[in-house]
């Protein structure tokens, strides 16, 4: 009988575990940075960005779109936890920009009940993550907005590109 991802899943951990000592950190980041990515499985993040176990907070979810619940994270971590940058990353070929809002249709259609959330779908990536940063930096709770910058990770060169805050002027 073939066992399930998750009892792979669990049994890696046993074996992790038989090696593993306690690093006596504590859960607030050493370099005080929470950063925004999508859930995408390509997206090593800690390995594109040089960083260690407890540098930073690692927030993630489809599309890396600053909804509600991540104002709620970056929350606790910048008021509980002491982060004060923030660093947001979208990513090329993201499937968020092959769906729509019809997703919550269909979806409800197929099980009889709207979902509560928006898709938060997007057809323009750079334009995403400048909405994104201005949710962030005009949110209340959030008590360190000055230093957040928004990037778009390519999947195939594993290179960051930053997007400017605000879009360039076309020419006149």
């Amino acid at each position: 009988m073939s066992s399930s991802v998750t009892d792979q899943l669990v049994d890696a951990n046993r074996q992790y575990a038989s090696g593993f000592t306690d690093p006596g950190m504590d859960a607030r980041p050493t370099r005080k940075v929470a950063i925004v990515a999508c859930m995408d499985a390509r997206l090593d993040l800690h390995s594109a960005l040089g960083l260690d176990l407890g540098d930073c907070h690692t927030i993630r979810n489809a599309g890396g779109v600053v909804t509600d619940d991540i104002i709620r994270s970056l929350t606790i971590s910048q008021r509980a936890l002491g982060t004060t940058s923030v660093v947001l990353i979208h990513h090329t070929g993201c499937g968020l920009e092959k769906l729509t809002e019809d997703f919550r249709t269909e979806l409800e259609l197929e099980v009889g009940q709207k979902p509560s959330w928006a898709v938060e779908s997007f057809t323009d990536l750079d334009q995403d993550v400048r909405q994104s940063m201005n949710r962030v930096r005009r949110s209340p709770f959030l008590l360190h907005t000055d230093d957040v910058r928004g990037f778009v990770f390519d999947v195939t060169t594993g290179l960051l590109r930053e997007v400017p805050a605000v879009s360039p002027s076309p020419c006149r």
